[in-house]
């Protein structure tokens, strides 16, 4: 309510201030015209009267002048009262169409372009937010069931549906051929078929068991994606994790997992994911060509003035122990002025750019050696998302974590 209040009181000052505005520029220059008018006329009149006192003028002829003066000075004065009585009525509805433009204008742009009724929210609740939106978004199934029912394609020819029949029955009389189960789910990928694919792939991740590489499951999630239309949904997520378990650089994985912190209100972590495949490369990479496609819009919504990098062009190294070091000779404050600059400009480019688990474990432990541990461990826990899933990666967060005393 406070919000309609201020907004409403704002348009009304604006509507008056355009109305007086309008009035002035209607009447005003008439008033002044017309006093300026009865000004001359007045100095005409003392001017008769000089003329007759110094003989220049007779009386006959300057009765006639102050009769001709005085009839003019008459029409003058009424000419203000004439024109606002005219004009009146114009004025009245001008400002009406004011008040019907701006604010009822206004109202109707912030009801189809703003968010009526939704308040403003600090980072950590939209953090928190987007957690929750993460955490009880819909099912695979759910994704699957809300799309329509899959149509074969016309192009496929009758000798390829016959082939698919029959791979089909053969690999139902056969549950245990792990071969006939990947290649059925290559080849209803291939007709377009990813639920039947998705499915043929789980049948074959579980022939495998341990033997399953991180390129297999990612194949599997990669699929479930598919099949959802392009949602990431949870099942999808897990299997993408349990790829970076056996593979902590498996680049597909990072791409669909940026792809779901899109999705669930956290485009700064997706960014970061995103960013750090686009500088590692390489340029062929089929996850390249949809990165380039969003991330300028992802880094937007992050907050970040974003120019994209050389493909494969990797990240800039930050300030490191030996930087740190070599600072010892200078007076403490210079000293700690040299590494705040350092430590700042570390923070900014992991903020824009991301980076390596090495250079955030390196902010994580400038921070705390300079007396910031609040903003050591957001880092840190802002570190343990954009990481999540990369076991590896973690290991190192967490190391500089506990060395700064942040880590739980």
């Amino acid at each position: 309510m406070i919000f309609w209040i201020i907004c409403g009181a704002m348009s009304a000052l604006v509507v008056a201030l355009l109305a007086r505005a309008l009035t002035a520029s209607q009447t005003g220059g008439a008033e002044d015209a017309v006093a300026y008018d009865l000004k001359v006329y007045r100095d005409q009149l003392a001017e008769v009267d000089r003329d007759v006192a110094r003989g220049v003028l007779g009386k006959e002829d300057a009765k006639r002048a102050q009769t001709e003066i005085s009839r003019r000075i008459l029409a003058a004065d009424a000419a203000p009262r004439a024109t606002t009585g005219t004009d009146a009525a114009p004025q009245r509805v001008i400002a009406l169409i004011l008040v019907i433009g701006l604010i009822g204008g206004s109202m109707a742009i912030y009801a189809a372009l703003g968010q009526p009724g939704y308040g403003d929210l600090a980072l950590a609740d939209r953090i928190a937010y987007a957690k929750e939106v993460r955490e009880n978004r819909p099912d695979q199934k759910t994704a699957v069931d809300s799309l329509p029912p899959f149509a074969l394609e016309t192009e496929t020819t009758e000798e390829f549906r016959a082939l698919m029949e029959r791979l089909r029955e053969t690999v139902a009389a056969r549950p245990g051929d792990l071969q006939g189960h990947l290649l059925l789910a290559q080849n209803e990928a291939r007709m377009g078929n990813f639920v039947a694919a998705a499915e043929a792939q789980e049948k074959a991740l579980r022939l495998q068991g341990d033997e399953m590489t991180a390129n297999d499951i990612a194949d599997y999630g990669e699929l479930l994606v598919l099949a959802a239309g392009g949602y990431v949904s949870p099942e999808a997520e897990a299997a993408f994790r349990a790829a970076l378990t056996r593979d902590e650089t498996d680049a597909r994985a990072r791409y669909y997992l940026g792809l779901m912190m899109v999705q669930t209100g956290r485009p700064d972590i997706a960014f970061r994911l995103w960013d750090a495949l686009l500088r590692r490369g390489p340029e062929d990479a089929a996850w390249i060509a949809p990165i380039l496609a969003q991330i300028q819009d992802v880094s937007r919504l992050a907050g970040v003035d974003y120019t994209i990098p050389a493909i494969g062009a990797g990240a800039a190294p930050g300030p490191s122990l030996e930087d740190m070091q070599a600072a010892s000779e200078m007076t403490a404050e210079d000293r700690m002025a040299m590494i705040g600059g350092m430590v700042a400009g570390l923070s900014d480019r992991l903020a824009t750019e991301g980076g390596p688990p090495q250079d955030w474990a390196r902010l994580i432990t400038s921070l705390s050696v300079m007396g910031d541990p609040d903003q050591a461990r957001a880092i840190f826990d802002n570190a343990m998302e954009v990481f999540a899933g990369d076991a590896a990666a973690l290991d190192i967060i967490t190391a500089a974590g506990s060395q700064a005393g942040v880590a739980e």
